[in-house]
């Protein structure tokens, strides 16, 4: 048991993330009034997407260097497991833009580029579901993993920085620490954020354990 010790973690960070976030009181700020609350929940899980397409990728690195089928497993579960945050993301992320914004969807840099990152790691299992041969297919999705995370950051970090965008620290527009005073929201957040990564590593963990199985499985 004391080497679960982690997951017990983050049960307890995103146990106190859904109280706290909900109930705890948030600065009033104009237009965004009570829709901050969606820092603590949609910034937070984007921040756990981006360490767990991370951990895909070093894994893919890892694949390639070694030939363990259990990095590519580890690459592929854990890829399975960010995709699944980014689509939440994107989701929790259109809600507050028609809170805040009046519509679900804008040609804003920073979403269009969450839309095209799903859309090259959804592509991402549509190429392994198209190789059969267990090594062939980890080389070269392993090779593609590892860029998509390139464009990853390119899309959702980078180009929005140089383009005109509503996201706070985006385009020239203040981040949320620049104009809420409130540091009690950082009591959430952090907590929040470290929180969504341990949960998503637990899954990926749990993943990889089925994914193992069922290939020894196929192998009998």
């Amino acid at each position: 048991m004391a080497k679960n010790w982690w997951k017990a973690l983050g049960v307890i960070l995103l146990t106190y993330t859904m109280v706290a976030g909900i109930l705890l009181d948030v600065p009033r700020l104009n237009i965004l009034n009570e829709t901050i609350r969606n820092l603590y929940f949609h910034v937070g899980i984007w921040f756990a997407m981006i360490i767990t397409m991370l951990y895909s990728s070093v894994n893919s690195i890892r694949f390639l260097n070694s030939g363990n089928i259990l990095h590519d497993i580890k690459a592929s579960e854990s890829a399975r497991v960010g995709l699944f945050l980014g689509v939440i993301g994107i989701l929790t992320g259109m809600v507050w833009a028609n809170f805040t914004w009046g519509t679900f969807w804008t040609g804003d840099p920073q979403l269009n580029g969450a839309a095209i990152t799903l859309a090259i790691y959804f592509a991402y299992f549509l190429l392994r579901n198209a190789i059969e041969e267990a090594e062939k297919r980890g080389r070269i999705s392993g090779i593609y993993n590892i860029l998509a995370f390139v464009m990853m950051i390119v899309f959702i970090g980078i180009i929005p920085r140089m383009q005109d965008s509503l996201h706070p620290g985006k385009g020239g527009n203040p981040g949320f620490g620049n104009y809420d005073l409130d540091s009690g929201m950082k009591m959430v957040f952090y907590p929040a954020v470290l929180g969504y990564i341990i949960i998503s590593m637990w899954i990926t963990q749990i993943r990889v354990r089925i994914s193992k199985i069922n290939e020894q499985l196929e192998d009998r």
